[in-house]
């Protein structure tokens, strides 16, 4: 079963649909949504396992220019 976290992304100003472009780029990264309110793009990524979902935020995300901050919200099947 794959890990699948909703990564909540607040971007400089004028620099969100570049980053939702990037992000759409990524094999991991199932959606990059751009949204209203306190946040800019709400994306879904997915992996194997968590060790690779920490690895594609620190190593991959961190390296796309325009993001500002994140929050990851890891999925939670009932």
């Amino acid at each position: 079963m794959a890990t699948r976290v909703y990564i909540l992304i607040e971007t400089a100003v004028g620099e969100t649909r570049a980053v939702s472009d990037a992000l759409k780029e990524m094999p991991m990264m199932k959606t990059a949504d751009t949204v209203t309110g306190p946040f800019d793009i709400i994306a879904v990524a997915e992996a194997g396992d968590l060790t690779t979902i920490g690895d594609l935020i620190s190593d991959g995300m961190r390296g796309i220019p325009g993001i500002v901050k994140t929050i990851t919200c890891l999925s939670v099947r009932c």
